[in-house]
């Protein structure tokens, strides 16, 4: 059956490996919002995706994408009347995944990029549904909405959070809420995955976010090796190829309208940040990158000699280090992320969870090759 995707966040991390997955199918076109300054940016802006994409080992049709210059952070994205009614006629399938993952932001900048788009996501859904043509609504969302909540968290709604490590994960918390409160009757799947990385089986991302830089962090390279005590905390990772692959299936699904997916690794399989810091140096070693002897310290000590390290550093290394205290926060808490229903409903459809120890040097191999080719990234 004919499918037409509204897609948000092409650009971004999952939004771009979703696009391929999406044109397995050939019967599918894709609808892309593109922030971009003017027609031109527009158009070169597709044209480094379409490069991409064109990279896939499968090829990707690019023939059936169009982008959209818009905003999420403006009501009906941004769009003219004609565009936005186009969309209204013709969307089968809403996927929005576009968000800033910035954990700096003022909570009216967050919000303007989680809420304001949640909204007018659920708007144009409900639009396209009295029109006709709706089938299915899938929302990425992330575990951060549980917060600073001690334990597991569980795979259903969570009204009783509001104590967040960043404005980001408060954000998107209230954004889940708009739609429980006000998407009644939309046929609308949540998505919460975990710390998202490169592909399963070459290592491949189109940004270097989060992880990336807990992975520079765990060398001890950016602190002179000096390093806090990571205890038994452990960390959840996901391969944002089967991210994608899981978003696509919920897609085509109309009776998981309502579900709540956790697209993570699950508390018994993400790995220990002390066998994580392991296996980086043991990477980075490998890559010749020199490491230095760890010295351990309390996380308050680590934090009040940050500026002295930066004092000592150059400028490149004093900018990473002003993103150091959110990611010492999370180091802080030992939280789990429980994913046991979607585990199985994925594993039925032949999707099993990823084992870390089957994409994590992938994942690492690609980020130093890029590292030392930044032309090519």
């Amino acid at each position: 059956m004919a499918k037409s995707v509204f897609l948000t966040g092409a650009t971004g991390t999952i939004g771009s490996a979703l696009v391929p997955e999406l044109l397995r199918q050939p019967q599918t076109r894709i609808t892309l919002l593109v922030r971009a300054r003017d027609d031109a940016d527009l158009a070169a802006r597709m044209a480094e995706m379409g490069r991409y994409w064109g990279a896939t080992p499968d090829g990707t049709d690019t023939g059936r994408v169009q982008a959209l210059r818009g905003d999420i952070a403006q009501p009906r994205f941004g769009l003219d009347d004609v565009q936005y009614e186009r969309l209204v006629q013709d969307t089968t399938h809403i996927v929005h995944c576009a968000a800033s993952v910035k954990l700096n932001m003022s909570l009216e900048e967050a919000r303007a990029t989680a809420v304001t788009p949640t909204r007018s996501m659920l708007e144009l859904a409900r639009r396209a549904r009295d029109a006709g043509p709706l089938r299915k609504v899938d929302l990425v969302s992330t575990v951060g909405v549980w917060g600073r909540t001690p334990g597991v968290m569980p795979e259903r709604r969570l009204p009783e959070v509001d104590s967040f490590h960043n404005t980001y994960e408060a954000a998107k918390s209230e954004a889940e809420k708009v739609v429980w409160d006000e998407g009644d009757g939309l046929p609308i799947t949540v998505h919460r995955p975990s710390m998202v990385v490169g592909e399963t089986g070459s290592g491949r991302v189109i940004h270097f976010q989060v992880f990336y830089h807990l992975c520079e962090f765990l060398s001890g390279v950016r602190t002179f090796g000096v390093m806090p005590t990571l205890g038994t905390v452990r960390l959840d990772t996901i391969p944002v190829d089967w991210v994608a692959q899981a978003i696509a299936w919920s897609s085509d699904r109309p009776e998981m309208a309502g579900r709540i997916l956790h697209l993570c690794s699950g508390a018994e399989r993400s790995i220990p940040l002390t066998r994580l810091q392991q296996v980086v140096r043991q990477t980075w070693r490998a890559a010749g990158r020199p490491v230095p002897r760890l010295w351990g310290v309390s996380r308050r000590l680590l934090e009040s000699a940050v500026p002295v390290i930066g004092l000592l550093a150059g400028e490149s290394t004093r900018r990473a280090l002003r993103g150091l205290p959110p990611v010492l926060a999370y180091l802080a808490e030992d939280q789990g992320f429980g994913n046991a229903e979607t585990a199985r409903l994925l594993a039925d459809a032949g999707l099993p969870v990823p084992k870390v120890e089957d994409y994590l040097p992938q994942v690492l191999d690609h980020y130093l090759q890029r590292r030392r080719t930044p032309a090519a990234r």
